[in-house]
């Protein structure tokens, strides 16, 4: 990532880490949506004490939920007050996890060291997610799964001034990715995939909603 664009992008999250629980599918305060999303991750992932790395973690919410269910959680986010706050969480909840700063799209863990790559609302952030996904493929150890949990917004969510050229021409996907597109980019990099519609639940966004939100679920061989 260009250093420039990178640092408005992080500037950008450090900015919205204090209000980021705010929205109900971020914070998840609500015991209804932190309860849809648990049942949608368990249907997902493999069993507990499976390793699960959150990239694009921002305030840890889904690591620290996915901890106390007996998962073993790293997070990365690029946002170093993200970091911070996902950090006080933590132990706030009394789990354990390791959340470290770093560029999610290239993130600071070992080739074939986790069993499940979680990113949430994360490729749209991403200059080149093509690259950013086949990173993390590799990620992952044998029989491991990929969860993206992704949508298309009329409008770009917020990280720059409407109408900024610059980050537009940077962030290919800035408002966010289709079905079909994702579908396209993944397919050569894994063994099989399913795609889940999240467009029809309101309890997992505290809110009815009307773009389209999924989650594409791919297995490695």
């Amino acid at each position: 990532m260009a250093e420039d664009v990178r640092d408005r992008v992080a500037g950008f999250w450090d900015a919205q880490a204090v209000s980021f629980d705010d929205e109900p599918d971020h914070g998840l305060s609500d015991p209804l949506v932190r309860d849809a999303w648990m049942v949608r991750l368990r249907s997902w992932l493999p069993a507990p004490p499976a390793e699960v790395a959150d990239l694009g973690c921002g305030t840890g919410t889904l690591s620290v939920l996915l901890a106390g269910e007996g998962y073993r959680l790293q997070g990365v986010d690029l946002s170093a007050e993200m970091v911070r706050a996902a950090r006080a969480k933590a132990a706030a909840a009394g789990v354990d996890v390791e959340f470290q700063h770093g560029d999610a799209a290239d993130p600071p863990l070992a080739r074939g060291s986790v069993d499940v790559v979680l990113a949430r609302h994360l490729l749209w952030t991403l200059p080149n997610p093509h690259r950013a996904l086949a990173s993390w493929t590799r990620l992952l150890r044998p029989g491991g799964t990929l969860v993206l949990i992704e949508g298309r917004w009329d409008q770009p969510d917020g990280t720059t001034d409407e109408g900024d050229s610059e980050l537009e021409a940077a962030l290919p996907w800035l408002a966010g990715v289709d079905t079909a597109t994702l579908t396209a980019a993944i397919a050569p990099l894994v063994e099989s995939f399913a795609v889940h519609d999240l467009s029809d639940d309101p309890q997992l966004w505290g809110r009815p909603v009307h773009d389209e939100r999924f989650a594409l679920v791919a297995r490695i061989s």
